[in-house]
């Protein structure tokens, strides 16, 4: 098969034309016309998404678009914030290569079942793929998806805006409440990583009693006494300190890499010593509890970048990177200190991604992670 062809531009402007046409005289077309357009725009320019979409259409002849707002984007090297911008890729792949997928329960399901043919004699089991957070299901959604896939490595992560109108993804046109994106023959050779952006604190758990999302033992004894022991004395004296500071973990059944959940602590009942995450869980599952620092997140994300350079043999040809709102400027630093590690630590290819309100990578949903996907 035809290698890759990918090239990337991003731009920050006072409007969504001047941005677009400055993308699209850095970005050029190359040899060969580019047939997939990835789109991650500022929330300050959703309002003129579909415009400025029409325009890139009209100026590159691509068709195929996918994509999403972020509370900021990410391109080599730079992270993107609080202004009107945007990070635009575009990719020459081999003829019959991809299928776009489109938002909506319905509409993917005719696409999956009108395509499984195509799905098999490619064998098809990676997909880009972007979701909307008010989406109830999308855990499940995700799942299904690659289960489909027969298993499916997914990619991706949830739109991220203040303003519920502007919470936009991108397939073919902006749209809202799905999971859409493409799904890509297994002839375009891609691998990926995933960081944790937090380190657990002691061993893990076992839940004894629950109730939906409230823990009421773990290990035969109440929650919130466990908890406290794993914490320490200095920060149990007072629990609304570990609010953004320490989380719960769930550890993936079958993982080989230790990849764990990480769930917002949502409340506390000192007097039944109860404690409530951000998931349902269930008897005899697996817990712990985590601590998230600008430290551990930079050890991790160096572990990934190194293991991920081992692994690709040769030319890296782009990627895509998407990484929870909560990192960035507020774990890495204000200087694009996450971006910079990657092109440090891989060199200068072409980038795109967002911050996201929630990470995809393999078949789940993850939190406080970024997940880097490299094209060869």
């Amino acid at each position: 098969m035809n290698p890759v062809n990918i090239n990337a531009a991003s731009a920050t402007g006072t409007d969504w034309q001047s941005i677009a046409d400055q993308c699209l005289e850095e970005i050029g077309q190359g040899d060969t016309p580019a047939n997939l357009g990835l789109l991650y725009v500022t929330e300050p320019l959703a309002p003129e998404l579909a415009g400025l979409l029409d325009h890139l259409r009209n100026n590159t002849g691509v068709d195929d678009w996918i994509g999403s707002v972020g509370s900021g984007i990410c391109t080599t090297g730079r992270e993107i914030y609080d202004e009107p911008a945007a990070a635009l890729m575009l990719a020459t792949l081999p003829e019959n290569s991809y299928r776009m997928l489109p938002s909506g329960i319905d509409s993917m399901t005719d696409m999956l079942t009108a395509n499984r043919n195509w799905i098999a004699e490619q064998g098809v089991h990676f997909g880009i793929v972007h979701g909307d957070p008010r989406n109830s299901h999308m855990p499940q959604l995700i799942e299904s998806l690659s289960a489909e896939l027969n298993p499916g490595f997914l990619v991706g992560g949830l739109t991220s805006a203040d303003d519920a109108v502007n919470q936009l993804q991108i397939a073919g046109d902006p749209c809202q409440e799905g999971l859409s994106g493409v799904l890509m023959s297994s002839g375009i050779p891609v691998i990926s990583g995933l960081t944790q952006g937090c380190t657990p604190l002691d061993k893990k758990h076992t839940i004894t009693r629950c109730e939906h999302n409230t823990l009421i033992e773990l290990d035969g004894r109440p929650a919130l006494d466990v908890f406290r022991e794993d914490i320490g004395e200095v920060l149990s004296k007072d629990l609304s300190k570990v609010a953004g500071y320490i989380f719960a973990g769930l550890p993936v059944p079958g993982s080989d890499t230790g990849d764990y959940l990480v769930r917002n602590l949502v409340g506390v009942d000192p007097e039944h010593k109860l404690l409530a995450i951000g998931d349902y869980v269930e008897e005899d599952d697996n817990i712990m509890f985590c601590r998230r620092d600008g430290k551990t997140a930079r050890m991790d994300m160096l572990r990934m970048l190194r293991d991920l350079g081992k692994r690709a043999p040769g030319e890296i040809r782009g990627g895509v990177y998407y990484t929870c709102l909560g990192r960035g400027r507020h774990q890495f630093g204000e200087d694009s200190e996450e971006l910079r590690m990657i092109r440090d630590e891989l060199g200068d290819f072409p980038l795109v991604g967002f911050f996201a309100n929630g990470e995809i990578s393999h078949n789940r949903l993850y939190g406080y992670t970024g997940v880097l996907t490299l094209f060869l």
